[in-house]
């Protein structure tokens, strides 16, 4: 076995999300339209006689001292799935802010499970390694397809969503966690209903205006928790050029949408002389 090219986790993005219901276990049923942009943690794997994980990057402190990390049982459960032992030195290069509704924990243990199947050379049942997903997490599946999907359910059901028009995003973080279960606990107010198209918008104006017909249905809940989660959707919304601001998943990550990359990256650069303290990155959204 040779050393893997670093892989990509990018960054997940709930464009709109829906609450449409709840299963009797607690559980919330989702409606949601999950993209992905251009940015995020890097995986690589490299020979090892046991299982062993790395973790650098701007993110990494928050990391170091979990052993039950998901990237760990992401790999702990293919190699059981799969009747193989679990040996590889994984590299984790983490970019993406922790606990920041952007799935970066999710896009990193989908990574895991496609680096792994390669490396292990695995001939996985498709089934076998989605219902693995779901047991890390609701967003893995999604993470793992890699494409813009509708998602229902809590995570399990896929649609593809078909090929978005070129954009770009300003993803900004106020550097403070929103962990899901305590914002899923502070929602209030009724269920809503399904918003999916039928037909892909053509441009960033257009997919701008079907957002606007949507909303991320954590939003006040993750202000309760987080009330500086206001005051990045109103900077994000003032910036030029700017066709609509979200939340995204339950926070505090928030975006912007723009209709090029000049657009994105001045706003980026005006949100960052503002708010030199925040996390703040342009990035392409990706179209496939």
């Amino acid at each position: 076995m040779s050393k893997l090219s670093p892989l990509l986790a990018p960054a997940k993005i709930n464009l709109y999300l829906h609450v449409v219901g709840k299963r009797a276990d607690g559980f919330h049923l989702l409606d949601s339209l999950i993209v992905f942009a251009e940015t995020g943690d890097y995986l690589s794997i490299s020979p090892h006689n046991d299982l062993a994980l790395d973790i650098d990057g701007p993110f990494s402190a928050g990391l170091k001292h979990e052993a039950n990390n998901l990237v760990l049982r992401a790999a702990r459960g293919l190699a059981e799935i799969a009747g193989v032992d679990a040996r590889a030195r994984i590299r984790l290069t983490k970019n993406l802010p922790i606990a920041s509704g952007i799935g970066g924990g999710s896009a990193d243990a989908a990574a895991t499970l496609r680096a792994l199947v390669e490396f292990w050379q695995l001939d996985v049942d498709t089934q076998a390694l989605l219902d693995l997903a779901l047991r890390l997490g609701a967003d893995v599946p999604v993470c793992l397809d890699g494409r813009s999907s509708f998602v229902g359910g809590i995570g399990e059901e896929l649609m593809p969503a078909g090929q978005l028009p070129p954009a770009w995003l300003v993803l900004a973080n106020p550097r403070v966690p929103t962990p899901t279960p305590k914002v899923f606990k502070a929602r209030r107010g009724d269920f809503s209903g399904e918003a999916r198209w039928s037909v892909p918008p053509t441009d960033a104006a257009a997919l701008a205006t079907y957002l606007k017909g949507r909303r991320n249905d954590l939003t006040e809940a993750a202000i309760t928790v987080a009330p500086v989660i206001r005051d990045v959707l109103t900077l994000i919304e003032t910036t030029g050029d700017c066709l609509v601001a979200r939340l995204s998943g339950s926070g505090a990550t928030c975006f912007g949408l723009y209709g090029n990359a000049a657009a994105a990256e001045t706003a980026a650069a005006e949100i960052r002389r503002r708010r030199p303290n925040w996390w703040v990155v342009p990035a392409p959204l990706k179209v496939h």
